[in-house]
C-alpha cells in the first residue's frame, strides 16, 4: 500500500516527534493515502513556516502480523471516543502500535468543538461528520511499527 506524508523536508527515515498539540490519534508518525491530502498537509506547513517549497513524501507500507492495530472504518461513536480522548486527556497514551481511520478535517474541527463544548451531543456530531468526505489517515505509533514503511521517493510542491 503507498502512503503519502506531507512536510517541509525530505523524510526518508520516519521518526515518532512529540506533538506541539493533541492530535486525533496521539503521538506518532501520521501518513495518508490520499496524495491530495498529504499536499493539503504540506501547504499548511509551508504556510506556518514561511517555506517555498514542501514534499510529499512517499512509502511503501507492508503490514506485518503481531502489530496491535486499531481501525476506525468510519467516524463513528468509537472513533469519536478515541479522539476525543487522545485529544482532551492529558498524557492520556493508548498501546495501539497502528491507528486508521478517518481524518477529522478543518471542517469537522468545528463539529467537534461544539461536541467538546457540550453544545451538541455525539449522536449530533455523528450525523454532521456523515456530510463530509473524510479522508483517512495511518498512525504509526511506536518505532516498532515504522519498520513496516520504505521510503520510495518524493513530489516537490511550491506555492
Amino acid at each position: 500500500m503507498t502512503l503519502y506524508y506531507g512536510s517541509i523536508e525530505i523524510v526518508e527515515k520516519p521518526q515518532i516527534l512529540q506533538a506541539n498539540r493533541p492530535l486525533d490519534f496521539g503521538t506518532g508518525f501520521y501518513t495518508t493515502t490520499s496524495q491530495q491530502q498529504a499536499r493539503r498537509w504540506v501547504k499548511l506547513r509551508m504556510e506556518q513556516s514561511n517555506s517555498k517549497v514542501g514534499y510529499i513524501n512517499i512509502y511503501e507500507y507492508t503490514p506485518k502480523k503481531g502489530f496491535r492495530t486499531r481501525l476506525f472504518r468510519s467516524a463513528n461513536e468509537a472513533w469519536v471516543d478515541f479522539v476525543h480522548a487522545n485529544r482532551t486527556i492529558q498524557n492520556y497514551n493508548h498501546d495501539y502500535d497502528i491507528v486508521t481511520g478517518p481524518v477529522a478535517n478543518d471542517n469537522v474541527y468545528l463539529s467537534f468543538n461544539l461536541y467538546e463544548s457540550g453544545i451538541i451531543n455525539k449522536r449530533e456530531l455523528i450525523r454532521r461528520l456523515k456530510t463530509h468526505k473524510l479522508v483517512d489517515q495511518l498512525l504509526f505509533h511506536t518505532e516498532q511499527s515504522l519498520a513496516t514503511l520504505e521510503y520510495t521517493g518524493n513530489k516537490e510542491v511550491k506555492l
